[in-house]
């Protein structure tokens, strides 16, 4: 995630302080990534180091205003075209769990892929509950519009995870390391490369801790 990208686009928008950035940056996002002051301030310091950003005089209540350069514009411009690198993807700490877990001694490498099922097909339900409450009413203004594709995209990631772990436990059994899957004890294994089209049902449990149970924040 780029802090400094998103506090430019932000800045795009006006000159604004430390804390309405942290602000508008959580509402944008449904505050599924949380900042801290600290983290914006250490941000635009670095930013006005790179000249992208310059301070300007205090507002009527004394907080000092940050604005976008024409350095920061090109910059920001720059992001928006150039597509997210994928040819170093970030740690990821299932992948590496289940990794490890293949032939260590004690581990019942079943039970981690059934556990963590478990888990993501709950969050799937909680993440599709918030969408149903996202859309009604229909989302009408910019932060609205912008925590649902934030909370969609979280979805299509928990469908290809429980996907992927379906994947892996019939790789394990066809590989001979695991044994035999009783009758209805492992899941089928989607073979389309795409993710499911349809979203399961609203499940009645608490939300996952995206840290906006009832969507996105608003502005302060």
């Amino acid at each position: 995630m780029s802090i400094r990208h998103g506090l430019l686009a932000l800045l795009e928008e006006g000159p604004r302080y430390g804390s309405q950035l942290r602000s508008e940056f959580e509402s944008r996002t449904g505050a599924t990534w949380p900042l801290n002051v600290g983290q914006v301030y250490t941000t635009l310091s670095r930013l006005e180091r790179d000249g992208m950003v310059v301070q300007e005089g205090p507002d009527g209540a004394g907080h000092p205003l940050y604005a976008i350069t024409d350095g920061g514009r090109d910059e920001l411009a720059s992001w928006f075209r150039t597509p997210v690198d994928r040819a170093n993807p970030p740690r990821d700490e299932l992948a590496i769990k289940l990794a490890m877990a293949v032939g260590a001694p004690g581990v019942d490498i079943r039970e981690v892929i059934q556990a963590q099922r478990h888990h993501t097909l709950q969050a799937m339900q909680d993440y599709t509950r918030l969408k149903a409450r996202a859309l009604e009413p229909p989302p009408a203004s910019r932060d609205e519009v912008a925590w649902l594709l934030v909370l969609e995209q979280l979805i299509f990631q928990t469908e290809a995870e429980a996907r992927w772990l379906d994947h892996c436990e019939a790789r394990l059994v066809r590989l001979s390391l695991l044994p035999k899957a009783q009758e209805g004890d492992m899941r089928a294994v989607p073979t389309a490369p795409h993710a499911p089209t349809t979203t399961p049902a609203p499940a009645e449990s608490p939300a996952p801790a995206v840290h906006a149970a009832d969507g996105p924040p608003s502005a302060s």
